[in-house]
Order: structure tokens, then sequence, then C-alpha cells
């Protein structure tokens, strides 16, 4: 369908669509820009473990980009193309918080070491090293070290386990001695979300990316720049601009509190 439209057949789409609104008219405009989508879900899933499935992120972007056209001002005179990248962007980010992947992927990789192990086990008649089995697997040390890392965190521990016996002969078990890491102080718990709500009410959606992708992402000034179609030195400024009017909010909220 792209191909077969030319610059005023476009304009004139956009135009029939922002006058009537016509469901048809969106779904046409959706297949002209639908390779934008799959240019940022590759994009972004190439910096993803091969797990994450990019057909996922595909369909995250459709409905930024869904979003973008039903939001889109013609009379502002940007380029539909440069307007829709970001909210195709946060959308698929949006979905990958929200999808939760990570246990998932954890659970992938602690098979895949898991059958690995028990492979070079029967053929060698005793438990491989981390050099036969990172060989096995074809993966560089570094790599290795991550999926031994994520394979710990899903090991299985009995809760019936015997630990020690008293002097009483009672048996103690796991669960007897097994810390109760999710417990939490309500308290605690409280101003945290009241921490949250209070950041999340007064940044914008890309001031949220900004610090989603430079604190939870691990991701380069330059890297969101390159997400966000903004430079280097203006994501820098903006972060410095959130962290500051954060820490004035948060001052402003310590002092209201204590009054």
């Amino acid at each position: 369908m792209q191909s077969l439209l030319t610059d005023e057949d476009v304009s004139s789409l956009w135009a029939k669509y922002k006058a009537t609104g016509a469901p048809g008219l969106r779904n046409r405009l959706v297949e002209r820009y639908l390779t934008l989508v799959k240019y940022n879900a590759e994009r972004i899933g190439a910096k993803l473990p091969e797990e994450v499935d990019v057909q996922d992120l595909m369909s995250a972007g459709v409905f930024g980009l869904v979003d973008a056209i039903d939001s889109f001002d013609l009379s502002r005179g940007v380029k539909f193309e440069t307007y829709c990248a970001p909210r195709i962007r946060g959308a698929i980010l949006d979905e990958l918080r929200a999808m939760d992947w990570v246990p998932r992927l954890v659970r992938s990789r602690a098979h895949r070491l898991d059958n690995a192990t028990r492979i070079l086990q029967a053929q060698m008649g005793r438990a491989p090293t981390k050099d036969e089995l990172a060989d096995h697997l074809k993966m560089p040390p570094d790599e290795f070290d991550r999926l031994m890392r994520d394979s710990k965190a899903v090991s299985q521990v009995s809760l019936s386990r015997k630990q020690y016996e008293t002097d009483s002969n009672r048996e103690v078990r796991e669960i007897d001695v097994l810390v109760d890491r999710r417990g939490s102080d309500p308290v605690e718990e409280a101003e945290r979300r009241d921490l949250r709500n209070l950041i999340t009410r007064g940044l914008s959606r890309a001031e949220r990316l900004i610090l989603i992708l430079y604190y939870y992402e691990q991701m380069t000034m330059k890297e969101i720049g390159m997400t966000l179609d903004l430079s280097e030195s203006r994501v820098s400024q903006m972060h410095s601009a959130i962290i500051e009017r954060l820490k004035g909010q948060m001052t402003l909220n310590k002092y209201r509190a204590v009054g």
C-alpha cells in the first residue's frame, strides 16, 4: 500500500481522516507507516536477548503508531515520521516493562544451561567444567558468566530439607530458617508509593523515559538520544533539569510533611 501512494495521495489521506475520523482511513495510514514500527521494533530488539520476540515489540509499536496518528496535528508543519518515532518507541518500552519478560528470560537461560550440563555429563561421565560448558554453548566467557548468574536465580531448594538438629533432637528444616525477604515496612511502602506517584505526576512521557532508560536500562546519554531522536547534549540537559526539579519537589514535600 505504501509504495502505491504518492506524497499528494498521503496528504489527501491525512486531510480526509482528520476531517472524518473514519477507521478505514486510519487503517490505511497505519499501513502506510507500518515500516516505521518494524524499524523501531527491530532496532530495540537488537539490544535485547534473543528470547524477546520482535513480533511482540511490533504489536506494541502499532498501538503507539495509532496513538500518534490520532493525536497528530497537521497544522504544526512537522513531519509525521519525526513526530511518531518517540511514541512508537515509548509504546514498545512500556510494553517491555508491562510484559515483565525478565523472569521468563531467566528461566529460559537456566533451562538451556541445565540441558547442556546433562548432555556433557552423559558424554563424559562426569560433571563438566565451566570452560567445557561455555565451549559447548559457543559462548564467550563474559556471556557465559551472565548465563551462570541468571541460572542461579531460579535454583530450587526443598523447604522440608533438614538443616540441623537441636540438643532436644528437634529437627530444624529449611523453612524454619528461611528469611522472608518479601516482607516490607508498610510505612516505607507507603512513602515509596507516594514518591512514585509524585514523580509520575511531575514528569512528561519523554522525561520518564529518560530516567527509565538511564537508570534501569543502563543506556548511555548518546543511546537515549538516538532512541528519542534527541542530541546527546539535549538528553544530558534534560536529565540534569529533571533531577534538579525532583530534588526541589522532594524538598518541598518534606517541608510540607514537617509543617
